[in-house]
């Protein structure tokens, strides 16, 4: 009984306005009519102690007469709420009740034309400053040409391996079965770098020179590894690529079948800005320091540089061996070499490199190399090379993409904590103010009123390099920018350029072949951040990679704007 009183208190719902499970399933015109007209419907109801309601006098006397769910009758659905119904349907048929994923833009200032950016007193250098001018300085080149072991060798030479830490590299190499590996175990420190004997990561070192307080970056030679290299050279200044003068060893850096890494690694590295090289011709030794030797791989190898776009004046040649320590600290001492070559050693040839241009006067720009974990710098640190503008302690950052802001709590450069830093600097950075999820590799912390571009769209000005298979529209490739990668696709060559005059050709082709230069536009899986070249050089330049090759190299020559 009590169930039919229930039964005879409630009335049936009034049918004349949708339910709301007709809201789901019919949808309807807009959530402000909706809302109103509900709220109509339900003021009726309400109105009337008895929950009872009064007669529809719109709905058609003539109108079916339906059954509902209890056997009970009501009045058909009224012509108009039909309509309605119709037309709210039709309306919502390309709605989803499912989130789609949208594109997370930071809500950031409009930026301020760069041209009102002045730089503030602190971010200049008094002359009274007594501070080091840096060099960062990649080591770079095919795999086992004797990168890590040189650098090793420098190291240990200058003082900053002890004796102690260099007899307990040769201990555990000897016990590994590599004892010609142990000068090569203090750049190469993971286990898995020392069992396989390469480096896989950028190695990271210090040391002084009269001019100079060098950065040292020990990139991986491996093809497995270039995108790690890449990460290397984009953080440098200067390069000494190490060839393996051997018989065989030097023509495969050259690549007989397909590119060697030599000749990436020369390409990529120039890519990116290095315009001074340093060619280290190692392991002499095993040629018996052969005059003929060196200048067949200086004819070589130089051929190919200048290809490249370097210049004669800016390259030095350095014949050496860093095993056994000739020509590397100091002139030469083997009658062999010194007989026929009188220049530089590799220590004071990095002596006599040319200053890097490190520029304050504009906004901030620190690309981030890596997220690192540490006790003194807090949850949140990252580190990178400042590359335009200037950061100290407590002032407030954008980090881009995310739009975050944040204050720098804590500075460290070489291992050493510091108030500020400026263009050229290699830091690690300790943030405060935001959550870790915002900070990633490839991202920019920069002047919160003068934030970075960020897009997924770009013109880029590229020079095709030895490929065996042509680039076509469409082709999907690993576009890498500063310290972004993101996935890619070529949506149009744009131009082809003349290499004599660089002047747009009539034609416009449908694929690009080795050596040539072109304007084309790509689409970026996500959005990056990047500036054009002509604004700031070292987020301007990009490198193309496809299936473990570089296939092109470029500049970002337009930021096209969202869609």
């Amino acid at each position: 009984m009590a169930h039919k009183e229930r039964r005879i208190n409630i009335v049936p719902f009034k049918f004349d306005t949708p339910s709301p499970d007709d809201m789901v399933a019919t949808g309807l015109k807009s959530s402000r009519n909706v809302r109103k007209d509900v709220h109509i419907a339900e003021k009726k109801v309400m109105d009337n102690d008895n929950f009872i309601t009064e007669k529809d006098t719109t709905t058609d006397p003539n109108s079916p007469v339906k059954l509902n769910e209890f056997g009970e009758s009501s009045k058909g659905v009224s012509v108009d709420s039909q309509n309605k119904t119709l037309s709210l349907d039709h309306e919502l048929q390309h709605l989803s009740l499912e989130r789609k994923p949208q594109k997370s833009k930071a809500k950031i200032k409009k930026p301020v034309s760069l041209s009102l950016y002045k730089p503030e007193p602190w971010m200049l250098q008094r002359e009274d400053e007594d501070i080091p001018r840096q060099l960062n300085l990649a080591i770079v080149g095919h795999v086992d040409s004797g990168k890590s072991t040189l650098c090793g060798r420098l190291l240990h030479a200058l003082g900053r391996i002890s004796k102690k830490q260099m007899h307990k590299y040769e201990k555990e190499a000897k016990e590994k079965g590599k004892g010609s590996f142990a000068y090569a175990w203090a750049m190469d420190e993971s286990a898995d770098e020392r069992e396989r004997g390469i480096t896989m990561t950028v190695g990271v070192a210090y040391f002084d020179t009269k001019n100079y307080h060098v950065v040292l970056l020990d990139s991986p030679g491996h093809k497995d590894f270039v995108p790690n290299m890449i990460s290397g050279a984009t953080q440098s200044d200067a390069a000494v690529l190490v060839i393996d003068a051997s018989v065989g060893s030097f023509e495969a850096g050259m690549g007989v079948n397909g590119i060697g890494q030599t000749k990436e690694h020369s390409q990529l590295i120039r890519s990116f800005g290095v315009d001074n090289l340093i060619v280290a011709v190692n392991k002499m030794d095993s040629v018996e320091y052969s005059k003929e030797r060196f200048n067949f791989i200086k004819s070589q190898l130089g051929t190919f540089l200048r290809s490249c776009g370097y210049k004669d004046s800016a390259i030095a040649w350095v014949p050496m061996s860093a095993m056994e320590n000739e020509n590397l600290m100091a002139a030469a001492s083997d009658t062999r070499l010194s007989s026929w070559y009188d220049g530089n050693c590799l220590l004071k040839a990095i002596d006599t490199l040319p200053p890097p241009y490190h520029d304050v006067s504009k906004p901030l720009r620190l690309p981030i190399c890596d997220v690192i974990s540490s006790h003194t710098l807090g949850q949140v640190a990252i580190g990178g090379k400042v590359e335009a503008g200037a950061i100290r302690s407590g002032c407030k950052v954008l980090v881009m993409p995310s739009g975050e802001l944040a204050v720098v709590k804590t500075i460290e450069r070489n291992s050493s904590s510091c108030n500020l830093a400026r263009a050229g600097d290699n830091v690690a950075i300790g943030l405060q103010g935001i959550d870790p999820s915002h900070v990633m590799s490839g991202g920019v912390i920069c002047h919160p009123d003068y934030p970075v571009s960020v897009a997924s769209c770009l013109e880029l000005k590229i020079l095709v390099l030895d490929i065996t298979v042509p680039i076509l529209v469409g082709l999907e490739f690993e576009l890498h920018i500063h310290h972004a990668k993101v996935s890619a696709s070529m949506v149009k060559i744009l131009s082809l350029l003349e290499q004599k005059t660089g002047k747009a050709s009539k034609k416009i082709p449908r694929f690009l072949t080795s050596r040539q230069t072109a304007v084309i536009e790509v689409k970026l899986e996500k959005e990056v951040c990047v500036e054009e070249f002509s604004n700031l050089k070292a987020l301007g330049r990009v490198s193309l990679r496809s299936q473990g090759n570089t296939v092109a190299v470029g500049i970002v020559s337009r930021v096209r704007e969202q869609a």
